[in-house]
């Protein structure tokens, strides 16, 4: 039984993996695509030449975070249910809002260009984002519950990072830092992401290889 629900875990990893593997991979077929200075959902834009296979993708990796979900209720719901619900609450708003919402609802290449679909997509790509933003931090609190200091102390400073690069990402988009460091918002969005997965990742390796 035990085996049967780390495919969770797995369906997990694979949908953290290939969100920062396939955007990277489909960038070189993507003439002018910057990673450092466009968001990975600029990758599904009307004029992208790797819309269609992105917006599939966006669609698996919903799917496979919703899939995650039964595994992730097993290992913490014991610890803490109000937590824990809390915490599948805000990946469901992220695999809806950010990642299957993508699919149906992209935005375009110049953010000048406003549509319905940008908007619907603006709105549940800025909410999932900042509600998954907290997920380190309720996994930081699970673990140390859970008597697990260690793991408590790295999923606290992976909340701390990500809040950062959140922060950065978030400035990006402001006049006043156009041409600084700041105005690589592609890149503060992956490292906002890589952070906010981090404690998920460590957790699905341990769990897969049990």
């Amino acid at each position: 039984m035990e085996r049967l629900s780390s495919f969770g875990w797995i369906f997990l990893l694979i949908a953290i993996v290939g969100d920062l593997l396939v955007s990277l991979l489909l960038s070189l077929f993507y003439s002018g695509y910057n990673s450092f200075k466009m968001t990975i959902s600029a990758l599904g834009n009307p004029s992208s030449p790797v819309r269609i296979p992105f917006n599939i993708w966006m669609f698996i990796e919903g799917v496979l975070f919703l899939l995650s979900l039964p595994a992730i209720h097993k290992h913490f719901h014991p610890i803490s249910g109000g937590i824990t619900t809390v915490m599948m609450v805000f990946i469901v708003t992220f695999a809806v809002g950010a990642c299957i919402f993508t699919c149906f609802f992209s935005v375009n290449e110049s953010k000048n260009v406003v549509t319905v679909a940008s908007k619907i997509h603006g709105a549940g790509s800025i909410i999932g984002f900042m509600l998954l933003l907290f997920v380190p931090l309720l996994v930081g609190i699970l673990f140390f519950k859970n008597q697990n200091p260690t793991m408590g102390v790295m999923s606290i400073i992976s909340f701390v990072l990500a809040l950062v690069f959140f922060t950065l990402f978030v400035m990006s988009d402001k006049p006043e830092f156009k041409n600084t460091i700041i105005d690589n918002e592609g890149l503060w969005q992956r490292l906002n992401l890589a952070f906010m997965y981090w404690p998920l990742v460590i957790t699905s390796i341990s769990k897969i290889s049990v």
